[in-house]
């Protein structure tokens, strides 16, 4: 930050100020645009978790404190912000960032129409927040907007609507709000592939490239492939709502609601890795980073990717096991088998912590907590693959436990372990480890006191989006854990967000361009990088380009002045401090 208020140094402070926020306001840097979508990503985050707060108070007793509508209200808008407004574009902060770093380019491919995703991103994220405020908004659809409820709106052609209450003008603006969104979040795709497809150093191959740029490459195809399926699945709706009055989705005007589900699905399970995948990436290279090692078996590791961005595509159906309109054995087969390359990833992050030199770093602990978070949120998945024990489970809270502990604590932990990791190179201070580490734990602590319950919950079956339940259920106890545990994660992320603006302004400031002894091209530049990224760009051998350069300068006949010794400095000692 320091490096950005030095650009507007002098003149009046109101034509700094107004000097500064422009620039932000009309940049088509890529390292500025990702810093406005973490940023974006983390009001909107903030406010989901507030309204989770709202759901768990709820629900700690028996008894209710706010309307049932109310509550499916916060309950639909808390699904909608956390999913569409904070995982996914949060990942694509840390992508914009740091992946034309690590790769060596200059910038994104298409600069501006990087710039025009973000803006999309943005009135997206108002216009879905904006519907909460009309007629309900979405919040009688919840954020799957099932039909019929989210395609009976008020009618627009006497005798074609359904009986149901009408759901108003909020969920025409949620329907346009997501469509927008998935139209940034498309040609942010187009422009990811491209960049990594042809703007990579002299002598990056794909196969020398960092794994934080291959679970891009696989993220962006991810979306190019399946969010245009969403988008026109939206416009269908909103032909559904105000067009025709209802022809396509609504069964009440002669259409098929499970045209929607089977629409829906084949976007939002490919989504779940849209939020994973990238998370994958950058635990892949804190690892590595901080255990002192490479990536153990780099090649499957890449071919694990490519395998769940495949299998991504041809499991969707499993959301639908119970509607009868499934081909059970084929899907309930290919739910098992996804299982298979992410179990290989699994092993593949153990192999290389095995024997390493583990330095436990903020960035490192919350990798090891996505680690263990995923895999019990994956293996919880398997059970889902059973048929029959997804049809005793199904819209119980196992399910609501298993997908936080996948797609939303899984993947936020790789985005904590992103911003320890690369804060020092966005601003050139070092958060706080002390803080970080009381944040590792209070929030480890409190998400699995959150939804270790929930899987009780869900095996003693507990239905999801209900806001009161039965005193003599025996479930009251279990509830009012969960709730506290959602508190002691709040406190978690309070200290984050302290630790955050604290360090931007007062953190530790770094000496030096690589201040973790780190292997990707990011770190070959100053920290914060210039706005063109690179004075001089290295030629890569392997896909540890900056390891090599370190061993290299150590070798006294390779013009070093180094021992020559075989691992490369150790940057333990300001962590323990």
């Amino acid at each position: 930050m320091a490096a950005v208020a030095g650009t507007y140094a002098s003149g009046p402070p109101v034509l700094r100020a107004y000097e500064a926020i422009l620039s932000w306001v009309t940049t088509v840097d890529h390292k500025k645009i990702g810093i406005m979508y973490l940023v974006t990503a983390g009001i909107f985050g903030t406010v989901g978790m507030a309204f989770s707060l709202v759901i768990r108070t709820e629900l700690a007793e028996t008894g209710t404190i706010i309307s049932a509508d109310t509550y499916n209200q916060i309950f639909t808008m808390h699904g909608s912000i956390m999913i569409f407004l904070f995982l996914i574009p949060i990942a694509q902060g840390f992508m914009n960032y740091a992946v034309p770093l690590s790769i060596g380019a200059l910038d994104m491919a298409f600069p501006r129409i990087n710039a025009l995703s973000f803006w999309l991103f943005a009135l997206a994220g108002l216009l879905i927040a904006s519907s909460f405020l009309f007629d309900g908004g979405s919040a009688a659809a919840g954020w799957t907007a099932y039909t019929p409820i989210a395609s009976n709106s008020e009618p627009r052609i006497p005798g074609l609507q359904g009986n149901l209450d009408p759901v108003g003008v909020g969920m025409d603006l949620w329907l346009v709000g997501v469509l927008l969104l998935g139209t940034g979040s498309t040609v942010g795709g187009v422009n990811f592939i491209v960049t990594i497809l042809k703007m990579r150093a002299p002598g990056m191959t794909m196969f020398r490239m960092p794994m934080f740029a291959w679970a891009t490459l696989v993220t962006a195809f991810l979306v190019v492939l399946a969010t245009p399926v969403l988008a026109a699945a939206l416009i269908m709706m909103f032909a559904d709502r105000n067009g025709a009055g209802g022809v396509i989705f609504d069964p009440n005007a002669g259409g098929q609601a499970i045209l929607w589900q089977n629409l829906f699905w084949f976007y939002s399970h490919p989504a779940v890795y849209i939020m994973v995948l990238p998370s994958m990436g950058i635990v892949s290279e804190v690892i590595s980073v901080f255990s002192r090692k490479p990536i153990f078996g780099y090649r499957s590791m890449v071919l694990a990717l490519l395998g769940i961005g495949l299998l991504g595509f041809i499991v969707w159906a499993h959301h639908m096991f119970t509607t009868g309109g499934v081909f059970l054995p084929f899907f309930m087969a290919a739910t098992f088998l996804i299982g298979v390359p992410t179990g290989v990833k699994m092993f593949n992050w153990i192999g290389t912590m095995y024997k390493g030199s583990i330095q436990y770093s903020s960035a490192m602990l919350f990798a090891i907590g996505f680690l263990s978070l995923f895999l019990i949120g994956g293996i919880t998945g398997i059970f889902f693959a059973a048929v029959p024990v997804d049809f005793a489970l199904h819209d119980t809270y196992f399910v609501v436990s298993h997908f936080h502990y996948t797609m939303s604590i899984g993947s936020t932990f790789g985005i904590f372990a992103g911003a320890y990791f690369w804060f020092p190179k966005m601003f050139g201070r070092f958060m706080n480890e002390s803080l970080g580490k009381i944040h590792f734990w209070t929030t480890f602590i409190g998400v699995n006191i959150i939804f270790w319950p929930q899987l009780m919950l869900g095996l003693d079956g507990m239905p999801r989006r209900i806001n009161d339940y039965a005193a003599n259920g025996g479930w009251e106890t279990l509830n009012m854990i969960s709730t506290i545990g959602a508190f002691i994660s709040a406190i978690g992320m309070l200290i984050f967000l302290f630790n955050v603006v604290h360090s931007m302004r007062w953190g530790e400031k770094t000496d030096k361009n690589d201040p973790w002894e780190a292997n990707t091209l990011e770190w070959a530049t100053t920290s914060p990088p210039p706005a063109h990224n690179f004075d001089e760009i290295p030629y890569v051998t392997s896909e540890r380009p900056l390891f090599d350069k370190r061993w290299a300068d150590k070798q006294p006949d390779a013009g070093g002045h180094g021992s020559g010794g075989a691992t490369a400095p150790d940057p333990a000692a300001r962590m323990k401090g």
